[in-house]
């Protein structure tokens, strides 16, 4: 590394935020990012430590000490290329990742890692400023086609790659717009949608053709893009949202968050013009204590919301994880997004006994605190605390609990592909097999094999199937893996 005793000499820094009463005005990111001066200094923390975790840690394999050495040493055109040698999306990343490399980082043995995360934005939010990002234009064409369904990362980033071998890529897109729950899901606070729209732009250029409001199983036959195309990818996310079956369930007021979220989503952007569920002047219950659970509660707080609380069935993780037991990997500790600090409630080890409601519409959440113990076996089990129930007031409740499996009617039941125990879609990631599932040339990546995950999983994935449609059309592939 150009700076040995960086991480003994710089003090860590990371990105700022805008103060809460400003920025719960307004659904415009609101991230401060550091200088580049500042960014600098802070790449040059990146030790040589020998063995590189953070590699580990980032399911991309993100070449992170390489970039992080040239930002030291002001080379960021070429920061740029080794991190786009691995990520298609590092805009994105850069925004809504969890990072789990910064977890893996050496220095967080003493808490102090380096701060990956945001000298990876930097890098590529720099790029697009001055120009450096440009179509990739493949230089010749193989004249095979391939159709994929989703247009979520996983599905964008297979066809960014299938095009730059020089395949006719073809998106197909449910919605209005290209993105997926990137585009939808994920509140524009987090992920202002013009940076999707200038990477359409880039891989549209590249060949890359996009068809919005098509809705593959049910606008048009799943077969027929069997009958049209070479390779058919499924990358339709997991979008079978968890339920909760208890009394009340049906009330009006009760609704799965991304409906939530969607319905907002589309009002900032333009695309409707009123509100289909509201939180102003409304007592929020956001049940489910995950990313999502804290997209509705930034949501909520924009709004106008009256209250908003957050109860999670699992007990409060704790304040500090024991790093000798969890590094590097990903450590169950307390975090707090900035949507929670922004106005919140949260309350742990709560269960959900019914929803009450009057005229129809949800007024309360009837709630039980829970204890976990684990049985003979060592397996954890839930109980109840006797007389511990409790009412929340609520006019709008929100499902947060994940998804269980992607969408199995329509599309995937009219292709008959074969699922796996967890209702996805089966396919494995490695060997002569790799992303293919059980009909010939259809494969399949992102959550719609693997089950709900990270953004940059579904990117991994999506990259590594473009390789393996590639080989099959192709025989062989150039094709990172």
């Amino acid at each position: 590394m150009g700076k040995p005793t960086g991480f003994l000499e710089i003090p860590r820094k990371d990105r700022g935020y805008k103060p809460v009463a400003d920025r719960i005005r307004h659904f415009h990111e609101f991230v401060i990012p550091m200088s580049q001066e500042e960014l600098a200094a802070q790449g040059a923390r990146c030790m040589d430590c020998g063995i590189p975790f953070c590699h580990q840690g980032c399911p991309v394999n993100n070449i992170i000490p390489d970039w992080n050495d040239l930002v030291y040493h002001g080379d960021w055109q070429d920061a740029l290329g080794v991190l786009h040698s691995t990520n298609n999306f590092p805009e994105i990343t850069g925004r809504i990742c969890p990072a789990p490399c910064q977890e893996s980082c050496t220095l967080n043995l003493e808490d102090e890692p380096v701060t990956i995360k945001s000298i990876e934005c930097a890098i590529i939010d720099k790029a697009w400023e001055e120009g450096w990002v440009e179509p990739d234009i493949p230089q010749r064409a193989t004249h095979k086609s391939v159709a994929v369904v989703g247009s979520g990362p996983a599905g964008m980033a297979a066809a960014q790659q299938l095009a730059r071998v020089g395949h006719e890529v073809t998106v197909f897109e449910r919605q209005e717009r290209i993105g997926g729950l990137m585009r939808f899901g994920i509140p524009d606070f987090k992920l202002g949608k013009s940076i999707i729209d200038r990477r359409v732009s880039q891989m549209m250029a590249e060949g890359v053709k996009f068809k919005t409001h098509t809705h593959v199983g049910v606008d048009i036959p799943a077969k027929a893009l069997l009958d049209r195309y070479d390779a058919v990818v499924l990358t339709g996310g997991s979008e079978k949202p968890r339920d909760l079956p208890v009394p009340g369930r049906d009330l009006d007021g009760v609704h799965f968050a991304m409906d939530f979220l969607r319905s907002n989503t589309k009002v900032v952007q333009g695309i409707e013009k009123e509100l289909a569920i509201s939180a102003q002047d409304k007592n929020v219950v956001v049940i489910g204590g995950g990313d999502t659970g804290s997209d509705c509660i930034g949501t909520s707080i924009r709004q106008g919301a009256k209250s908003v609380t957050q109860i999670e069935i699992l007990p409060q993780p704790p304040e500090k994880e024991d790093k000798l037991l969890t590094w590097p990997d990903w450590p169950n500790k307390m975090r707090t997004s900035t949507s929670q600090e922004e106005g919140c409630t949260r309350l742990f080890s709560v269960a959900t006994k019914e929803f009450l409601g009057k005229n129809g519409k949800v007024s309360g959440v009837k709630c039980v605190n829970v204890e976990w113990n684990k049985d003979a076996q060592g397996r954890w089990q839930m109980s109840e605390v006797e007389g511990s129930e409790f009412v929340l007031d609520a006019e709008l409740v929100t499902l947060a609990m994940g998804f269980v499996h992607p969408v199995h009617e329509g599309m995937l039941e009219e292709l008959g592909v074969e699922l796996d125990p967890r209702g996805n879609v089966k396919g494995s990631t490695e060997g002569n097999n790799a992303y293919k599932t059980s009909i010939e040339g259809v494969f399949a990546a992102g959550d719609m094999r693997r089950g709900q995950s990270l953004v940059v999983w579904a990117i991994r994935e999506g990259r590594q199937c473009a390789r393996a449609v590639d080989e099959f059309l192709m025989g062989a592939s150039e094709l990172p893996r």
